[in-house]
């Protein structure tokens, strides 16, 4: 076996360890950042290609407060920063579905007219 085959075997059990070990640290960060039904779909909803106007519309709250909440999980380190031309949006790092976390449906959510959820 290489010297380089030898670090990526061990690199690759570092990776196993880490998510072993950080799985309830992470569920626990995620529980507690998620507290209401809107999060837990605007969180689940971010893929760093919607806009924050979308994310509204799907959570049924306001486009300010899906940016607010970005910029939240980005510093917690639960999403991360995507460059778009019209500025930055957030991408979701973990599915909620893999900590056994619900992620609720909001029926019929009320739009504005201008698209924008109300909250």
């Amino acid at each position: 076996m290489s010297k380089e085959d030898r670090m990526i075997e061990l690199l690759e059990e570092l990776v196993k360890w880490a998510r072993v070990t950080s799985f309830p640290k992470v569920k626990e960060l995620l529980i507690r950042m998620l507290v209401s039904p809107e999060e837990k779909v605007a969180y689940q909803s971010s893929n760093g290609e919607k806009t924050s106007r979308e994310i509204a519309g799907i959570a049924n709250v306001s486009q300010p407060t899906i940016s607010k909440w970005w910029k939240a999980w980005i510093r917690a380190g639960v999403a991360e920063s995507v460059s778009v031309q019209r500025g930055e949006r957030a991408k979701r790092i973990f599915s909620l579905d893999d900590f056994g976390i619900e992620v609720p449906i909001i029926e019929n959510p009320e739009i504005e007219e201008d698209g924008k959820g109300i909250g």
